[in-house]
């Protein structure tokens, strides 16, 4: 496991299987499909999807706060898990997470490695990584104004969730050394340019081999 070579970064107790070797228990079946990961892909949109549908209509179904709370926050919380463990492992190649030393100090552990990537999955991944928070900040802006501040609280908690999972996986992306607004930066052009070559030109079928890369330890 790579996460292992940098710093003596212990093995995680769920890591069933080693980080970068997901290719190899690909199903061969799969390979000339559009979608190599259809339910990892769907599931990464539902929970965030159905939170925020929750939290614009549950006004029709309950006049529970309570209740509404409670689900969105579910949902929130099933995404959380999913997007940080699951989804941007299969379907980006990306990884955060943390450890305590002996020492106990704390340490985020960012990783990703080279392999073979779906361009379809790794932009639906990235798309709705980044058009949901954007939304919470529109629904953080009409409960502000609104003075619905019992509501502001259940935003801020999908706004913090969200931008945990967006943060660990640009620090993914671009190195945990590097200042999250220039990553930023890097990142938007970066997408900008892939979605310009996109247009121009067919995808390229060649993928390079396997090949884990620590990104870095904080």
């Amino acid at each position: 496991m790579a996460s292992a070579t940098v710093r003596n970064v212990p093995l995680l107790d769920d890591d069933t299987i080693p980080f970068g070797e997901e290719d190899e228990m690909r199903d061969p079946s799969r390979a000339g499909e559009k979608y190599t990961h259809p339910y990892v892909t769907f599931f990464h949109l539902f929970f965030r999807g159905a939170a925020i549908v929750i939290y614009m209509f549950c006004g029709w179904f309950s006049d529970s706060f309570i209740t509404s709370f409670v689900f969105v926050v579910l949902f929130l919380s099933a995404d959380f898990w999913t997007v940080k463990n699951i989804s941007g492992r299969l379907l980006v190649g990306l990884r955060w997470w943390n450890y305590v030393d002996d020492d106990g100090v704390s340490h985020w552990v960012f990783e990703s490695k080279n392999s073979r990537i779906n361009k379809h999955e790794q932009r639906i991944f990235w798309l709705g990584l980044i058009l949901c928070p954007v939304f919470w900040g529109l629904f953080f802006l009409m409960a502000l104004f609104g003075l619905k501040f019992k509501w502001l609280l259940l935003v801020m908690i999908a706004i913090a969730l969200n931008a945990a999972n967006l943060y660990g996986y640009i620090k993914c992306n671009y190195g945990a050394g590097k200042d999250l607004n220039s990553a930023a930066t890097d990142f938007v052009k970066t997408q900008l340019f892939k979605n310009a070559m996109d247009i121009m030109t067919k995808p390229s079928t060649a993928q390079p081999p396997t090949n884990v890369r620590p990104t870095g330890i904080v």
